[in-house]
């Protein structure tokens, strides 16, 4: 495994034991404060004295205001010396969660990361699973003696499940040189910290290029799928997405990229899976990804084709609710740069979620093809001509389509800034974000928000 120390232009605690190498060093030419856990020792068993380590690498972070990188391979705090190693991972959590929205917080999973640091990798903004890497609160022991459940390690906390199932992976690569070129390319859309913007990115893409082939990316049939990747490829700069928790949640699809050199978030329902409806998983998802770009000052672009919340009991005891209000806390809150654009269906609770005019959003540009309203035909006439017969349900269907399911309705009342010819999304967004680069908000003064977990 690599360590910071061949490279570091600054060590930190360079002679206290216990594993952990930190300092000031660069990756993908720029600087950060760098640990890593040395899992040939001990397994990587957390010491107190690593765990030192660990805390002050981060308070460097927070006090020079660059990213934090941490590469973890660790079975745990170290049980030789009891109490004292778990009040020392207590103390870097502590200093971890104080660079939370101030500097970049990035690990990389290279081995086990157990117990402890399990619960260090959930604090980061984002995390790189290698393929053989492992995390889990509770081993396959623990498991199959409270709850009879024999399961193996890969199954239980594997890089793979936690790409899937759980969400805490961003990426997951092959190794952990791998790791690295990856935490390189997510500093790349980064800023250094929260007071300043993220550098802009060399590009020859120009951003008046029409999007032609845009029109054949949608289907004809309103019910017809597509893949909302391909939209934002034809959107940035060079055809280059990096997709972030890509696995979980496949319903929303979020990404950096960027436009007209300026890296940005981008956010879209993903018509391939569910239809793009909104559930608890995509709700955290895109919440989540809202509130890192927001801390980071990275304009956020959401592509907005959904039919709305995807509906059921079981979600609704799951706490829809208080999921969802995630993603609505998010995007209201959000005071950098947001521009909407609406593809195709944005209908009720979800239109307003997705960053709607209402919701604070900057820029709110329509497709002709775009379906503004409460409800689709379909579901309208479910509910208001329930004792109708198949003609009138037609008939009704037909007339709420020409007269409801189009822009121009919300774009009269100024809920949408401009309807515009897909062609030209590119140039349009790359405007308005030109336009909206200087945007600041004064933000009302308080120990901190309240969202809801």
């Amino acid at each position: 495994m690599s360590t910071a120390a061949p490279n570091a232009r600054v060590r930190l605690r360079a002679k206290a034991p216990g594993g952990a190498v930190a300092g000031l060093t660069d990756m993908g030419g720029q600087p950060v404060i760098r640990v890593d856990l040395n899992s040939q020792e001990r397994r990587g068993a957390i010491s107190s004295s690593a765990s030192e380590t660990l805390a002050e690498a981060a308070r460097a972070a927070l006090d020079t205001g660059i990213p934090l990188v941490i590469f973890v391979a660790s079975s745990g705090p170290d049980m030789s010396e009891g109490l004292s190693a778990l009040h020392g991972w207590g103390l870097a959590a502590r200093a971890i969660a104080a660079c939370s929205g101030v500097v970049p917080v990035l690990m990389a999973v290279t081995g086990p990361a157990v117990a402890g640091p399990a619960l260090l990798i959930g604090l980061a903004d984002h995390v790189v699973m290698t393929q053989e890497s492992y995390a889990f609160v509770s081993g396959p022991v623990m498991v199959a003696e409270f709850t009879g459940v024999v399961v193996d390690t890969d199954e239980l906390g594997g890089a793979a499940a936690h790409a899937r199932q759980s969400g805490a992976a961003s990426l997951v690569v092959p190794d952990a040189e791998a790791a690295e070129v990856a935490i390189e390319e997510l500093l790349g859309y980064l800023p250094p910290n929260t007071d300043t913007e993220p550098a802009r990115r060399p590009s020859e893409d120009p951003t008046d290029r029409r999007l032609d082939e845009v029109a054949d990316l949608l289907p004809t049939q309103t019910t017809g799928s597509y893949d909302i990747r391909h939209v934002m490829e034809l959107l940035v700069d060079d055809a280059e997405v990096l997709e972030v928790r890509g696995r979980w949640a496949p319903n929303v699809v979020t990404a950096f990229g960027a436009i007209g050199g300026r890296p940005v978030g981008l956010v879209g329902n993903q018509p391939l899976a569910i239809a793009g409806t909104l559930d608890i998983p995509s709700s955290q998802k895109a919440a989540r990804f809202v509130a890192f770009c927001d801390a980071f000052n990275l304009p956020i672009v959401t592509l907005v084709d959904t039919p709305g919340f995807y509906p059921g009991k079981d979600l609704e005891w799951r706490g829809m609710i208080r999921h969802g209000a995630q993603l609505v806390f998010a995007y209201a809150r959000a005071s950098v740069p947001r521009v909407g654009v609406i593809l195709r269906k944005s209908y009720g609770g979800a239109y307003i979620v997705m960053d709607s005019k209402r919701m604070g959003n900057d820029i709110c540009l329509a497709w002709p093809t775009a379906e503004l309203a409460v409800m689709g035909a379909g579901q309208a006439s479910a509910i208001l001509m329930r004792r109708a017969t198949p003609e009138e349900k037609t008939a009704f269907e037909d007339d709420y389509s020409a007269r409801l399911l189009n822009p121009y309705v919300a774009a009269e009342r100024g809920y949408v800034d401009a309807v515009i010819d897909p062609a030209s999304t590119r140039a349009a967004v790359a405007d308005a974000i030109e336009m909206l680069s200087a945007k600041r908000e004064v933000l009302v003064a308080r120990k901190h928000d309240n969202t809801p977990l």
